[in-house]
């Protein structure tokens, strides 16, 4: 599966991806680290990687998880990862956004474009009602991307995720598929 954008891809995970995943979450893990739950070291061997890799597979194939890589046009290089998790079919429909992208590739607006071939897969291939996502109030880039794709920022969830170490509260934002619909014509 692969979404081709204006300067970059998206395209599902692949376990041979481990080795650039591996070396994109160190070269990162500083900036990550003010934004995720805290790891240990062990979750930053190859081993470790290809473990993810595989579980994300098997999600894709229960349709549990949707997990993509992001790479640019021109070099085939790899810049990031976004993903919509936690689906749940039924009355729901939904799931949760994520993403990440190389600190060197911020402020280039790659990640919208990113977000927006995902979003695209997410209400029109895979059918949501409804896409998620949580973010800290402090993370002003996040939140900035999120109301310029059209996100609507419905409230606060307070002590809602163990950020590295802390309960930290979270906006949560979310898009329609009557959002998508009209935002794209």
């Amino acid at each position: 599966m692969k979404l081709q954008g204006d300067r970059l891809y998206i395209r599902k995970t692949q376990v041979s991806d481990a080795e650039e995943l591996l070396a994109h979450h160190l070269r990162n893990k500083e900036l990550f680290d003010l934004y995720r739950p805290l790891r240990s070291e062990d979750d930053f061997t190859l081993e470790a990687m290809r473990g993810k890799l595989e579980r994300q597979h098997q999600e894709w194939e229960q349709d549990k998880s949707y997990a993509f890589h992001v790479f640019l046009n021109e070099t085939d290089a790899f810049i990031g990862s976004v993903d919509l998790m936690f689906v749940q079919r039924g009355p729901g429909q939904r799931a949760l956004l994520g993403y990440e992208m190389d600190q060197a590739h911020h402020g280039k607006g790659l990640m919208s474009e990113a977000v927006r071939l995902c979003l695209k897969y997410g209400f029109e291939h895979a059918e949501l009602h409804r896409i998620e996502a949580g973010v800290m109030p402090q993370n002003e880039g996040s939140n900035r991307l999120l109301e310029k794709l059209g996100f609507h920022k419905e409230g606060l969830f307070r002590k809602n995720v163990k950020i590295n170490g802390q309960w930290e509260d979270h906006y949560i934002w979310a898009m329609l598929d009557t959002d998508w619909s009209n935002r794209s014509n």
